[in-house]
């Protein structure tokens, strides 16, 4: 619909201008009829034969750029570009750029336009050096930054976008530390990815200097000291997510019982579930410390717990886990009832989703750092409550 608003509009924008113009001029002695443009009943003519294209090039031509109209041309290109015809919009800006009736703000306004074009063409480097240039131009000095950090964040180009990020802190006066130290966690990954630990660590210390907070540096240096056989060094990571959010024990509750069997100190990390249990709750915390009483005292003792944690801090998870342990001691009929309430708990979990975006609400199994759908940065996060942790 918008579409065909537009080509009715055209006309008669070009057809008005042509008007005011003719009305301008000083009045003759006869009167004069005024005689419509032919580029005008040719552009018609062109819409009247669904040749669309040509009918827009000759209205654009015949809406002439001066400083009444040039905001047309901007919202004209801004709304092909959002239909996702991007090469009409940028013909349009181009065209636009071309006059040398613009002043020095309208000039600078049309190629922020076209770089946003670039950017939805994929033409990457082309927006680069508009938005580059349009830096030192207000008031587009902190628009072009954080197009440019959206360049380099699809580019993965990570050094650069913590250079400009930096620069957008200056700027804006807005604290960046925490997106930064992702930024500096993607290097990490890419050390760690070629074999690079010594970098990766290195990368993961500048995250948690830049956002002490940061759980991925945490969560990453536990995994690299792990792998390497620094178990000291790794339960101190993995411990230190506690401190910098609770909401995400859960993801260190395994490596951590890892850690302490490879140590023999499985005593130490019964103790320590304990303690976390009794501060923040946590069905993954109460799961792994229920299988140390079970390896400790048996089933039956396990099952109470679990019983008597689900009377408070009710969890599928938690009764998936308490139906299994009675199925694996039980004997006759009951034993046909609790395996149709296993087939009913697993089929619930398999179809939840673990994790959800704070800000958009897209929800997943996996913990996505970078939101897919809103692009923004430590907004994920483990879902809570009977269904979740």
């Amino acid at each position: 619909m918008a579409l065909e608003l537009l080509f009715l509009l055209l006309p008669v924008a070009a057809l008005s201008g042509w008007w005011i113009g003719h009305r301008s001029r000083p009045p003759s002695r006869e009167v004069e009829v005024p005689e419509i443009p032919r580029d005008y009943i040719k552009g018609l003519n062109y819409l009247l034969n669904e040749q669309q294209d040509k009918a827009l090039d000759l209205f654009i031509r015949m809406l002439e750029v001066d400083p009444d109209t040039v905001e047309t041309h901007l919202a004209l290109g801004s709304l092909f570009r959002r239909r996702g015809e991007v090469d009409r919009a940028i013909r349009i800006h181009q065209n636009l750029i071309a006059r040398p009736t613009l002043n020095r703000e309208q000039r600078a306004e049309a190629l922020f336009e076209l770089g946003h074009d670039y950017m939805r063409a994929g033409l990457f480097d082309r927006a680069e050096s508009l938005f580059q240039d349009l830096i030192d131009s207000e008031p587009h000095t902190e628009q072009a930054l954080v197009q440019l950090i959206d360049i380099y964040q699809q580019e993965k180009d990570w050094d650069k976008a913590i250079e400009v990020a930096r620069k957008l802190e200056n700027v804006s006066g807005r604290r960046l530390g925490p997106v930064i130290a992702q930024y500096y966690c993607e290097l990490a990954d890419q050390a760690r990815r070629k074999g690079e630990t010594a970098r990766a660590v290195k990368m993961l210390r500048r995250a948690l200097t830049v956002d002490r907070a940061c759980v991925r540096a945490s969560l990453a240096e536990g995994a690299l000291h792990m792998a390497a056989g620094n178990l000291k060094a790794a339960i101190r990571a993995y411990r230190h997510v506690e401190e910098q959010d609770p909401d995400y024990i859960g993801e260190v509750v395994e490596p951590l019982l890892e850690c302490y069997r490879r140590q023999g100190r499985s005593h130490d990390m019964l103790d320590y579930l304990q303690q976390m249990l009794e501060r923040h709750g946590g069905i993954s915390t109460m799961l792994a410390l229920a299988e140390l009483i079970r390896q400790e005292r048996g089933d039956e003792a396990a099952a109470e717990f679990i019983t008597d944690y689900l009377r408070r801090r009710p969890s599928v998870r938690g009764m998936d886990r308490l139906i299994e342990l009675h199925l694996a001691n039980s004997q006759g009929p009951g034993r046909e009832e609790l395996g149709i309430l296993k087939e009913f708990t697993t089929s619930l979990l398999a179809d939840k989703p673990v994790y959800k975006c704070q800000s958009c609400g897209f929800a997943g199994k996996t913990l996505h750092w970078q939101c897919p759908s809103c692009k923004r940065w430590n907004t994920t996060k483990p879902i809570l409550g009977v269904e979740g942790e």
